[in-house]
């Protein structure tokens, strides 16, 4: 009897295991280091280096209402409401609008503010953020390049400092001054002045415009002639 010979050949098996990766250093992701995007490098300042709540998710949101509110005006308006401010008061420039903060809880306190300063009546050009509310956060100081973040981004004009509490720096209302409209220059919480040098910019600038509109429109009828 012959022996049969084995013609079966070995082929090498491709393994389908990955290659081993660098753990990624979770310390890096949340300190700016190479791994870390732009996002997490801001939330981390926000969150750790001044302690502020942020919303989970994109864009990086801030939760106002906790450390502070936000009053949201024209950039022209809050360019004049700025001598009222202490030189610590953290001021955000997003496109034409400027967003102030102010101390918690002046969000509840702006409907009564302006009525007092018989501003309620008027229709003004403010927004303001407060307990619930969030705000997208204005583009950390220490962003590597503006080019990280979406063009036409909010930044900073007076940045935060880390390591300071900012609500010693926000104008608040601690009580309502037991005087008139007419005597309150000079003699009026630091939130009052403020609101009441915005409101009146918003005022002018809405009579300017209507100004306008009111002079364009008379150039565009068709004379008459008798």
């Amino acid at each position: 009897m012959v022996g049969s010979v084995s013609t079966t050949s070995t082929v090498p098996m491709t393994s389908t295991v990955p290659l081993p990766r660098r753990p990624l250093d979770p310390d890096a992701l949340l300190t700016g280091g190479p791994c870390a995007g732009p996002d997490a490098r801001a939330r981390h300042w926000y969150e750790n280096d001044l302690g502020w709540p942020t919303v989970p998710g994109r864009p990086l949101r801030l939760l106002t209402g906790v450390r502070f509110d936000v009053l949201d005006v024209p950039a022209e308006a809050g360019a004049q409401a700025l001598r009222h401010l202490a030189p610590g008061s953290p001021v955000a420039l997003r496109g034409e609008r400027m967003e102030l903060l102010v101390a918690a809880g002046g969000a509840e306190e702006l409907p009564g503010l302006l009525d007092w300063l018989e501003w309620g009546a008027v229709r003004l050009d403010l927004r303001v953020l407060g307990s619930g509310d969030t705000l997208e956060a204005p583009r950390p100081p220490t962003a590597a390049a503006a080019s990280e973040f979406v063009q036409g981004a909010a930044v900073w004009l007076r940045p935060p400092e880390p390591g300071r509490e900012v609500e010693a720096s926000l104008p608040a209302m601690p009580a309502m001054p037991a005087v008139s409209p007419v005597e309150r220059e000079g003699s009026a919480p630091d939130l009052v002045r403020l609101l009441d040098t915005v409101a009146a910019h918003c005022h002018r600038a809405r009579l300017r415009r209507a100004c306008a509109g009111h002079t364009a429109d008379r150039r565009d009828q068709p004379l008459a002639f008798s």
